[in-house]
């Protein structure tokens, strides 16, 4: 039997006058209440340890409940605060689990593809700027790095970057 809330007030009223066995009962009843509260929120393996976890909160804050005040709002409040905490060690214990390895990879197929795709827009740039738009952008060389390998200017490679972006831009614009 899970008690109403006058009763678990009475409980809570006489045990902070010192009744060893209302207490007993009062820590008992609020157990099952807090088993209940806690079942739909964290998986069985869990329970029992946040239940007692809260049953110790209220034994080190029994002192300081308020005799006028409802009981079951106050232990909901502390189950409450439990709950939260209990979830946050939850996730960071879980993201502490997870290594580099677990990242997000693109796939295989999808490289393939943009690629593909790539190459089919390469396809309308002069052969000078779809090299140094590959080098530059896509492998990640600086402006003098793709002049030395093509054997243009830095200046020519700014402009021949800027002319094929410019056209691949309008391709794109113009197939949407």
């Amino acid at each position: 039997m899970i008690a109403d809330e006058a009763t678990l007030a009475r409980l809570m009223a006489a045990a902070q006058k010192g009744d060893k066995s209302a207490y007993n009962v009062l820590l008992s009843e609020a157990g099952l209440w807090l088993e209940r509260y806690f079942r739909r929120r964290v998986p069985p393996h869990q329970l029992d340890d946040l239940v007692q976890d809260v049953l110790l909160a209220v034994h080190n804050k029994r002192a300081a409940w308020d005799r006028t005040r409802p009981f079951l709002p106050w232990l909901a409040a502390i189950a409450r605060y439990r709950w939260v905490d209990h979830l946050r060690k939850v996730y960071k214990h879980e993201s502490d689990l997870l290594g580099d390895n677990d990242a997000i990879e693109d796939s295989e197929e999808e490289a393939i593809a943009a690629r593909v795709s790539l190459e089919r827009l390469f396809v309308n740039l002069s052969d000078k700027q779809a090299e140094v738009i590959e080098l530059v952008k896509i492998e990640g060389l600086t402006i003098a790095e793709a002049a030395g390998k093509t054997g243009q200017s830095e200046s020519l490679v700014k402009v021949n970057i800027h002319r094929g972006l410019k056209r691949l831009s309008a391709l794109v614009e113009k197939a949407e």
